[in-house]
């Protein structure tokens, strides 16, 4: 019997990237070394770098005036050096707020600077992206800051805030290399690496140079973009093993049509799952606004929730694994990301039909 693994991150990776990285495990490419024990600055691991770093920007058609970083920390370090670099003397910024990541991003960079919150979802428990016609936005703001995807709530924008001269910053952790995107439109993106690029451990960072090198006075060298451009993110060792899963995953996407194709097999993933809990009489519920609804993140609810524990067991007898929601909104949650295959949410929209007829 197959296994899919629904877990929101750390997340399933693909299949084919596995097998690889097992093979290579001993002895990278006849050189004696797994990547784990290489030195950061020798030759093996520097190619293996560079090809990850090439293949990104080719993925996502990265402009030659943006740096590509490696870092780490995850998500959550950058809530704190997002203000500690762009804030480059001004007192506040904008930032969207649409669920758990961006009141997180929010609550941090208060300790740096006066937030203006543009717009909120708040008042309809974050089943929506507010529209952009009702954002109050600071005219003086450093930069605008939103999360593209929220992975508890299962919020996406399908559409790019216009912020003019304003650098817009994006959280794109949870559907980064989902779609395809204009790079140009964004003074910084980052992602955690955990749910659609590769194991935990390591974040990326894309942001254009001109936004660097402006850091708040005291802030830690560790702490200053320009730093690890400038050492080509090898300031101190990186995580050089998730750098390794994370090139042979862009090499997989480049494989398997980039990421045209890729959105297309999301659109369809998504589609096939929605509709499977929308035609169920409301023996399930998704509650976010059709419009919004996240194509990684799936979360839904049971009529009965005294039917949560008996679904999760049979789901696991039947292979599909991590469907539990997150703690905060309860509930189920089935994250689709790029490694999970088209059969993997079709098995799962078979069981869910078929245990609404049995309790429904």
């Amino acid at each position: 019997m197959a296994t899919y693994n629904f877990s929101a991150g750390p997340a399933v990776l693909p299949h084919e990237v596995l097998q690889q990285a097992r093979e290579e495990l001993l002895d990278w490419h006849g050189s004696g070394m797994s990547v784990m024990e290489m030195s950061h600055r020798g030759k093996e691991f520097m190619s293996i770098a560079a090809a990850a770093e090439s293949d990104l920007r080719s993925l996502l058609a990265i402009p030659a005036n943006y740096k590509v970083l490696f870092l780490q920390g995850g998500a959550h370090l950058q809530f704190a050096m997002i203000p500690l670099n762009l804030l480059r003397g001004k007192s506040s910024a904008d930032y969207v707020n649409t669920g758990e990541w961006s009141k997180k991003a929010i609550a941090e960079a208060k300790k740096f600077s006066s937030v203006n919150i543009v717009a909120s979802g708040a008042d309809k428990n974050f089943i929506n992206v507010p529209m952009f016609d009702t954002w109050q936005r600071d005219p003086n703001a450093a930069y605008l800051h939103y999360t593209s995807n929220e992975t508890i709530g299962g919020v996406e924008f399908n559409w790019v805030p216009e912020t003019g001269e304003i650098p817009l910053v994006a959280d794109m952790s949870s559907n980064i290399l989902s779609r395809q995107i204009d790079i140009s439109k964004y003074g910084l993106i980052y992602a955690g690496a955990q749910k659609n690029i590769g194991p935990a451990g390591l974040c990326i960072v894309i942001v254009r140079e001109d936004l660097i090198g402006h850091v708040s006075p005291g802030t830690p060298t560790m702490l200053d973009y320009k730093i690890h451009a400038d050492n080509d993110s090898m300031y101190n060792t990186p995580p050089t093993y998730g750098i390794y899963v994370a090139g042979l995953v862009f090499q997989w996407l480049k494989r398997n049509g980039g990421l045209a194709q890729m959105e297309q097999i999301n659109i369809s993933k998504a589609n096939l799952l929605y509709q499977a809990i929308d035609v169920s009489n409301g023996f399930y519920n998704c509650p976010v606004v059709k419009s919004d609804r996240s194509r990684m993140n799936v979360p839904f609810t049971l009529k009965d929730a005294s039917l949560d524990g008996e679904f999760l067991k049979q789901a696991d007898t039947h292979g599909l694994l991590q469907l539990k929601g997150h703690r905060s909104v309860g509930g189920m949650r089935a994250s689709i990301y790029n490694a999970m295959p088209l059969e993997g949410v079709q098995t799962l929209v078979d069981f869910i039909t078929h245990f609404a007829k049995q309790y429904g």
